[in-house]
């Protein structure tokens, strides 16, 4: 019995750590940062909402979720890079370029790292307690100056065609895009025959690449079908468009 409430104990907590933010104490001021990368710095508002303190550590990856702090390699540094946040406070984080070589016709994107470690329960009380780190994860897109266009233009310049689903059932959606933008989606729908198919999960294609997008149960779907999305604009708000569906 002990054993298994042990095991029970250390899976919630894997759980927790690599939950989102939905219960974290400190949250980001934002969905997103953008970078413009002529600026020295930029700056990120932490808040801790809840009424303990907190040791907070930050740090950026370039994509491994699963890399320590300490092995990841980024062309940017963060200060500061651990400290307590007291309760109903503020940190501002100050993220800056290190200059090493990046590419200057596209943006780049990195993850901006925040783990909210809440104080241990008061031993005295003498009850058992759950210790939950949670860490929320945000992407920073680095934007080189004088790009051509308008980020919130680029969901309108993608393609879409029809290809084969990633797991070989079925059909999903090949996104193309033409711009140096990075475009990220929160829902994709494809209507068809009457038929509604979704992808609820999202997903992000590259500038000047193509990513394919899974969506739910498609099947037989032709090319002409209308193709529905909801993109993310810079500041975390909806970029709503159509688009039709290629063979």
């Amino acid at each position: 019995m002990k054993l298994l409430k042990k095991m029970t104990m250390g899976i919630g907590f894997a759980c927790a750590l690599l939950a989102g933010s939905a219960h974290a104490s400190v949250t980001i001021g934002g969905t997103r940062v953008v970078y413009p990368l002529e600026q020295r710095e930029v700056t990120v508002k932490l808040d801790n909402d809840s009424h303990n303190p907190s040791l907070v550590q930050v740090w950026m990856d370039d994509g491994n979720a699963d890399a320590k702090p300490g092995d990841v390699k980024v062309p940017f540094v963060i200060t500061p890079p651990i400290f307590r946040m007291d309760p109903k406070k503020a940190q501002t984080l100050r993220v800056m370029y290190s200059g090493e070589a990046l590419p200057q016709d596209r943006e780049s994107v990195y993850w901006l790292n925040v783990l909210d470690i809440p104080p241990k329960a008061d031993a005295a009380a003498n009850v058992n307690s759950l210790q939950l780190a949670y860490r929320t994860r945000i992407k920073v897109f680095v934007r080189p100056a004088k790009l051509p266009g308008k980020p919130e233009e680029a969901p309108a310049q993608l393609s879409w065609k029809i290809a084969a689903s990633p797991d070989g059932k079925g059909q999903a959606v090949s996104v193309s895009n033409p711009t140096p933008y990075y475009v990220s989606f929160s829902e994709v729908d494809i209507e068809s025959g009457g038929h509604t198919f979704k992808n609820e999960q999202g997903g992000m294609v590259a500038p000047r690449a193509s990513v394919v997008l899974p969506v739910a149960r498609m099947n037989g779907v032709p090319a002409g079908a209308k193709v529905h999305y909801t993109a993310i604009s810079d500041y975390g708000g909806a970029l709503n468009g159509d688009a039709t569906l290629g063979q």
